[in-house]
């Protein structure tokens, strides 16, 4: 590290850097539509957006894994995501400009998702973030997926880079677990989805960050 600043960004997608949320939410309402139940107010939805299909699923069907059907929902639910997520999606406020300060200073970053890389590739194409992001590693991308280290560590191995030198930001605990399992810190994203209930100051992260734009002084790039 420079210091008390990381080199080497990891960010998550979801709830991080880019608003998803309102198609996943629009795709659980399609799907209870299709069973002829009445759509659930977007309030409702967006704590579980961080959570994809099985976090919709759960708050708009009351469906987890292992239940029965959950499997056909799900693969329903993907297919109807893959036709409109791109209808509303977004990048957070301030997420362009903190990326254009890491571009400007050379620094290394990453997208670290659990979003399959049928959903995060062309997302990520459309938002802009794929030219200068320099490793995108998706939920089928490993073995894992986060809290498991393996994503992360697989970032840093494309990047050329150690954990000793970076850091993971991310609006869920399971970004928090993954970054201390693979040694680096976590800074945890309060701007974003935060699941259900969250208590952000329990996840042990390093530091909380309430917007993109604080981000800047804390890498040292303003």
């Amino acid at each position: 590290m420079n210091g008390a600043h990381p080199r080497v960004v990891l960010f998550d997608l979801d709830g991080t850097l880019v608003d998803s949320a309102p198609d996943l939410a629009a795709t659980a309402n399609r799907l209870r539509a299709e069973r002829a139940l009445p759509p659930l107010p977007y309030a409702a939805l967006r704590a579980h957006a961080g959570s994809g299909a099985r976090g919709m699923l759960g708050a708009g069907l009351g469906l987890k894994p292992g239940d029965e059907g959950y499997l056909a929902a799900r693969d329903r639910f993907h297919d109807l995501y893959e036709g409109c997520m791109l209808e509303q999606a977004c990048l957070f406020e301030g997420v362009a400009e903190l990326l254009a300060a890491l571009q400007a200073a050379a620094r290394p970053w990453g997208i670290v998702t659990n979003k399959a890389a049928r959903f995060s590739e062309p997302l990520c194409a459309a938002l802009g973030l794929t030219p200068s992001a320099g490793a995108l590693v998706s939920g089928d991308s490993t073995a894992h997926t986060k809290p498991h280290p393996a994503p992360l560590l697989e970032a840093l191995r494309r990047l050329g880079a150690s954990p000793a030198e970076a850091v993971c930001v991310g609006d869920d605990l399971r970004d928090m677990q993954a970054a201390r399992a693979a040694g680096m810190p976590g800074w945890a994203a309060a701007w974003g989805y935060l699941g259900d209930g969250a208590e952000v100051q329990g996840w042990g992260a390093a530091a909380v960050h309430a917007a993109p734009g604080s981000l800047l002084k804390a890498l040292d790039l303003a």
